[in-house]
């Protein structure tokens, strides 16, 4: 899993940057600064356990005693890899508001796989009692992760689509209906024409979230946010269309289709779905229209 360990490794580097963590602070078995490099070569899992809720997880001052300052309580949204994770981020709400946290699963106490629609990933319900963890930083770095989340989402459903676009196109050349590939009706053709519109538009909203975001631009978090709106809408339309061009071998596990198709739907509610950032875009630039300046 390449995703949650790149996220995972980003908040353990950002905390250790700004000081709310140190290299021989211990997470689970391992330091800091092991489990960092552990993640880095390929030795170790990350996953991210993210909720639209902060405070279904909670976390509360622990003592000493406990092997950390902080203690979590609750059960997130469910897990992308976190049957095989050996570290968690997780977001969670403490007295000052939302919060990101760094927790360790150690082997005996991952939680199980549970049966998913996409069967590409293991995912589970990880539950949290009393969870011994770190705390990696505020408000501010529950919206970094956001961004980079919904960003590094966008681009896994742009790489979908694409790759659907180019099966259902070949598909539509080669399937032959009324001696003729089906390719050649004007119904088909303008499905594919569709398709293409919402994949290049895709492509341009997530390039342009990836640069605002790799270079900490002053409209990243805005730049995230339409991304993912964008990317949730248009991969549902391109997979659908993607669905109805391949007919009736569309619907079989036979195909690879439903590989993407499953994958993209998961995707599509990962840090947030569409709504939660319109809602969530809305908020960043209400202010800007409220001063009577431009929000693009």
């Amino acid at each position: 899993p390449f995703a949650g360990s790149v996220l995972a490794l980003g908040e353990l580097d950002d905390a250790l940057g700004r000081g709310a963590i140190a290299e021989d602070d211990m997470l689970g078995e391992s330091t800091v600064g092991a489990m960092r490099r552990a993640l880095a070569e390929g030795e170790a899992v990350g996953a991210i356990a993210w909720s639209r809720r902060a405070d279904a997880v909670t976390a509360g001052a622990g003592g000493r005693a406990s092997g950390a300052p902080w203690q979590l309580t609750g059960r997130p949204d469910p897990v992308v890899d976190g049957p095989v994770a050996d570290v968690l981020v997780v977001l969670g709400r403490d007295a000052e508001g939302p919060a990101l946290f760094a927790t360790a699963t150690e082997a005996a106490s991952r939680a199980p796989g549970e049966p998913a629609m996409d069967r590409t990933r293991a995912m589970s319900w990880t539950t949290f009692a009393d969870a011994p963890a770190l705390r990696l930083g505020g408000g501010e770095s529950v919206e970094a992760l956001v961004d980079r989340g919904a960003t590094l989402v966008c681009a896994e459903m742009l790489g979908a689509a694409a790759r659907v676009l180019d099966m259902t196109v070949e598909y539509a050349k080669d399937r032959v209906q009324f001696d003729r590939p089906i390719g050649s009706f004007q119904a088909v053709k303008h499905r594919c024409a569709d398709m293409l519109v919402d994949v290049e538009g895709m492509r341009s909203t997530t390039y342009y979230a990836a640069w605002a975001v790799g270079a900490d631009d002053a409209e990243a978090r805005a730049a995230a946010s339409a991304a993912k709106i964008w990317c949730s809408d248009a991969s549902a339309r391109v997979m659908g269309s993607g669905l109805q061009v391949h007919g009736g071998i569309g619907f079989t596990w036979e195909h690879d289709l439903h590989l993407y198709l499953k994958r993209a739907q998961l995707d599509r509610v990962r840090f947030g779905d569409a709504t939660f950032h319109r809602e969530r875009l809305a908020a960043i630039l209400r202010p800007k229209a409220e001063k009577g300046e431009p929000v693009l």
